[in-house]
């Protein structure tokens, strides 16, 4: 805490940090509306605004018309102020992102890894695409956040379990952070995924309490309590792969955990057989599920049939979920989640009730593209903003 008195210059800094802190999250404003939402006199909004446009933080983003006299300027952050890169990291491609401290992106690419398992290379042919791409220098960034399946040490924020991205180990981080020569954030992928959803149009928007199902290739969890995410001492909260589920074996090793558990119950690997059964044989188990669904909403019986199978298959999972942490919200996402849409939620919903005392609210993802990627950018460009507030307070 800063324990120096109040000063004219502790007090500029606290109020250019708050104007430029209520610029970032509530966008343009004009003067006379700066003031009122800090307290601040006219005069001191009209100072502190003169003191972040000449430190090319804020500029006059146009004007506001109403009652009489001159219109008045609208004030916004300048969103070349800060540059951050988001990546989605997986074994068949990688996704990367540049957005402005606004929070626009300006470009995405997508890269196929062509074979290229080592990270560094990996990350910065990724980073150099997206920034072409934007019409950036890749020293333009401020930051960058990558979201990769695994668990990470909560205490390090390295890589310590990542089945599908052996090169991943502990050791990567601080290469990146060494070859791009900015800071580096790696986060599991489905906990970014998460903060999507959280955001303003996601299914979990403003939630303080809620859980993300992930049904894909693999199978992932993310916790948010207190609208904090959850990761565990050791960094393994919501690897469900592993979950424990009646009539199933136990995984006997856990480097491959589709060969047991939750994982071979309801990952891709048992569900496209399991919809062949049915008729339904597709490519991707996400569309798989969309045939069932039309078949269902058509009159066949057998696409009812094989949702009823599936939604009781992921059930037996998410009710012993809920009746660990009973989170009143659960979000499914991954391919499936996004495939089955509210015909699966809401059979998911009403299993779940019929085999637990809890009786959550379950939805599907409403995150359009990709969700990771998307919460990968939101992260770098919350980071970018909290150190371009605490520039402002040491000034």
């Amino acid at each position: 805490m800063d324990r120096r008195p109040g000063t004219p210059s502790l007090l500029r800094e606290l109020n250019d940090r708050a104007a430029l802190e209520l610029l970032l999250s509530g966008g343009p404003m004009t003067r006379a509306q700066l003031g009122e939402h800090t307290g601040l006199s006219k005069v001191t909004a009209s100072q502190l605004l003169a003191r972040l446009e000449e430190r090319g933080l804020v500029q006059v983003t146009g004007e506001q018309a109403g009652g009489r006299g001159p219109n008045a300027a609208l004030y916004g952050v300048v969103p070349s102020a800060a540059y951050v890169a988001g990546l989605h990291v997986e074994r068949g491609e990688v996704s990367a992102g540049i957005a402005d401290v606004t929070g626009h992106v300006v470009a995405e690419v997508s890269v196929d890894p062509n074979g290229t398992g080592q990270p560094v290379e990996l990350v910065r042919g990724a980073v150099a695409a997206a920034c072409r791409s934007a019409g950036l220098a890749t020293d333009a960034l401020r930051t960058l956040v990558i979201g990769t399946p695994g668990v990470l040490d909560p205490s390090t924020g390295e890589p310590r379990l990542a089945v599908n991205l052996p090169a991943w180990h502990d050791g990567v981080l601080d290469a990146l952070r060494s070859d791009l020569g900015r800071p580096v954030r790696i986060e599991n992928d489905v906990n970014l995924a998460a903060m999507a959803e959280r955001a303003a149009d996601g299914a979990a928007a403003g939630a303080d309490d809620f859980v993300l199902v992930w049904i894909g290739i693999g199978l992932g969890l993310a916790i948010v309590l207190g609208g904090r995410l959850y990761r565990g001492v050791g960094g393994a909260a919501g690897e469900i792969g592993y979950l424990p589920v009646p009539g199933v074996p136990l995984p006997q090793d856990v480097i491959h955990p589709a060969t047991g558990a939750f994982q071979s119950l309801i990952g891709a690997q048992a569900l496209l057989p399991l919809a062949a059964g049915y008729g339904f044989a597709e490519a991707t188990a996400g569309a798989a599920v969309r045939a069932a669904i039309g078949a269902a909403a058509a009159g066949d019986e057998r696409g009812g049939a094989f949702l009823a199978e599936l939604a009781g298959r992921v059930a037996t999972g998410v009710a012993s979920i809920c009746v660990v942490l009973d989170p009143g919200l659960v979000v499914l996402g991954g391919e499936v989640g996004l495939g089955g849409g509210t015909a699966l939620a809401d059979r998911v919903a009403a299993e779940v009730g019929r085999i637990s005392p809890t009786h959550p609210q379950v939805v599907p993802t409403s995150v359009t593209g990709d969700p990771v990627l998307r919460g990968a950018i939101l992260a770098a460009v919350d980071r970018a903003r909290s150190e371009l507030l605490a520039s402002v307070a040491s000034s």
